[in-house]
């Protein structure tokens, strides 16, 4: 009864793929994509649409680009679901923090006004 078990074993780990060989157009499409958000990142530089909505869209495009990464380099699109669950979970906590930190500045900005009066003379 073991030999059935492990030869069951055995070839269950013989039928699951896990080194995935994925081909180098899908890759090299995968590296203009990241190109090409680089330099859309550049181009939001030099566009000005206001601090929050420059520093979300920057955000938004460099997720798209870690997205990218660990989609097709890290091979997380053909891993188990779970990583998956736990890279979700991950940006979650990322984007809640980076929101308590922008809530918050509202906070301490009156206090990093420069003085409006006139500094004394020596």
């Amino acid at each position: 009864m073991t030999n059935t078990t492990e030869s069951q074993s055995i070839a269950i780990a013989r039928s699951t793929p896990r080194d995935r060989t994925i081909s180098p157009w899908m890759m090299i499409g995968v590296l203009i994509a990241l190109l090409m958000l680089t330099a859309a990142t550049v181009a939001l530089t030099r566009v000005d649409m206001g601090d929050t909505v420059n520093l979300w869209l920057a955000l938004g495009v460099a997720g798209t680009q870690g997205l990218l990464v660990s989609l097709y380099f890290m091979r997380l699109r053909w891993d188990s679901p779970f990583n998956g669950v736990v890279l979700v979970a991950a940006l979650f906590f990322v984007a809640l923090f980076i929101g308590i930190a922008v809530l918050d500045s509202r906070e301490y900005h009156p206090n990093l006004a420069p003085p409006t009066g006139i500094a004394p003379q020596p």
